[in-house]
Order: structure tokens, then C-alpha cells, then sequence
């Protein structure tokens, strides 16, 4: 693989973008970003990469400015990124992440955040143990019921990652020499195999979900947050600790 991650800057990039969401995802028309979201991100302060193997998009990903509440700091807000199959695995999304982060860190951003599904470890591993994102809060069906067929037509429960991008714990797990963890004071556990789960036994998924998402609020009401994940081959492990950023 030859994988260059540029800019999207131009109506026919943007086109590619949404056919990819399509074909990662299988949404219909309604639950697609369009070509309109991506020009308006470029104009506002935006963010929208590429990944291109020998002149192919084979990954996007697309954040907008906002702004916090509490506080008026601006940040950028991930909204999503894919990478379509065959290229998974290869440090596309990590390339695509890294490049966020370059453009965000050179314009004075000191923040991302993003949302992903918590039955999704895989996601969530890279999130925290590659990237080094802790997850402080949850929200309950934050998309509404999607039309992918990946999310089951189970509601959209979501983690809300936080990259703090200058940090030392991020700059230490970028570089391979993540800090010590801190204590870990709840775990929760997700099966490994939630995606068969979902398509062979949508209630058992939709039970394995509710179960989820109570721990969650219930660990994070507690003043506890995501600051670490294991896995093996049966499952993911969340590990929650005491977190001042």
C-alpha cells in the first residue's frame, strides 16, 4: 500500500467521501452526509481528509468547529471517519487521526472529541490504548435508529471521546510510551462478538446494550472515566479510574 491522507478541497473528493459512507456503512440517502456538509465544514474552519492508495479514496474522515459551552473553548468536533474494507487494520484510521491532529494542534485547537459505539471495541481499544483518549461522558441514542444495517436497529447509545491533543498522555502513547495507568476502579465487559450477536440475536444484543449503558452512566455519574481498555479473544474490558484532565 502506498496511503497518502490529503485535504479534501474540491466538489469530486467530496462526492467520493459520501459513496464511501455508503459503502462502509450501507446507509440510505437520509442518513448520509452530504456533499453540502463538507463544503460548509472547509468554509467555517472545518476539517476533511482523504486516504488514497495509488489516487483511490479508501478512507475519509470530517470534523466541525465548535465551541463548549461551559467554557467558550473551541474544539473540533469528529464526526466521522471510515476506512472501507481491505484497508482495515493497516493504520489508515490511525493516519487519518494523526492528520486531525496536525492541523487542529498548527491552528491552535487543543481539543477533539468524537463519539463511538461502546459494544464496538475495537474502536474503542484504538481510542484510548493508541490514541490516548479518555471517554467522561455518554449519551443515550445520540443518532437516533440508523438505517445501517452495522448498527442492527439497535439505538445509538455512544461514548463521547476526548483527545486532548497536547497532552502528556497523549504525547506518550503516540510515541509508544504510553504513562502509567491510573488506578482502575470499575471495569465493564462487552463480548468480543457482539457483531454476530447483533445479527443472529437482536434481543440478546439489545440486552447486552441496556446493560452497557446503565454501567456507564452509573461509573461516569461517579465521577469515574474510560482511561483504558484490554481485550482477549472472548471480550473488552472498559477500565474506569478517577480523571482530572
Amino acid at each position: 500500500m502506498n496511503i497518502e491522507v490529503r485535504a479534501l478541497t474540491g466538489i469530486g473528493e467530496y462526492r467520493d467521501a459520501v459513496r464511501l459512507q455508503q459503502e462502509i456503512w450501507g446507509f440510505a440517502e437520509v442518513d448520509v452526509l452530504p456533499v453540502r456538509l463538507f463544503v460548509v465544514c472547509r468554509k467555517i474552519g472545518g476539517q476533511a481528509f482523504g486516504a488514497y492508495d495509488n489516487g483511490k479514496m479508501v478512507g475519509f474522515c470530517v470534523a466541525l468547529p465548535a465551541i463548549r459551552h461551559q467554557t467558550g473553548g473551541l474544539y473540533l468536533h469528529s464526526n466521522m471517519l471510515g476506512v472501507t474494507d481491505g484497508y482495515r487494520n493497516a493504520g489508515v484510521g490511525r493516519m487519518l487521526k494523526l492528520a486531525q491532529r496536525d492541523d487542529a494542534l498548527s491552528r491552535g485547537i487543543p481539543l477533539i472529541e468524537w463519539t463511538f459505539d461502546p459494544l464496538e471495541f475495537k474502536n474503542a481499544y484504538f481510542n484510548m490504548e493508541r490514541l490516548g483518549a479518555v471517554v467522561r461522558r455518554y449519551v443515550l441514542n445520540f443518532y437516533g435508529v440508523t438505517t445501517s444495517a452495522l448498527h442492527g436497529g439497535l439505538p445509538t447509545d455512544r461514548c463521547v471521546c476526548e483527545w486532548d491533543l497536547a497532552s502528556p498522555r497523549v504525547e506518550a502513547m503516540l510515541a509508544g510510551n504510553p504513562l502509567p495507568r491510573p488506578e482502575t476502579e470499575a471495569r465493564i465487559e462487552v463480548p468480543a462478538d457482539i457483531a454476530t450477536i447483533r445479527k443472529n440475536d437482536p434481543g440478546r444484543a439489545r440486552e447486552i446494550q441496556a446493560r452497557v449503558s446503565q454501567q456507564f452512566l452509573e461509573y461516569l455519574d461517579a465521577g469515574l472515566a474510560v482511561t483504558g481498555a484490554e481485550r482477549s479473544d472472548a471480550a473488552g474490558v472498559y477500565l474506569f479510574s478517577r480523571w482530572e484532565s
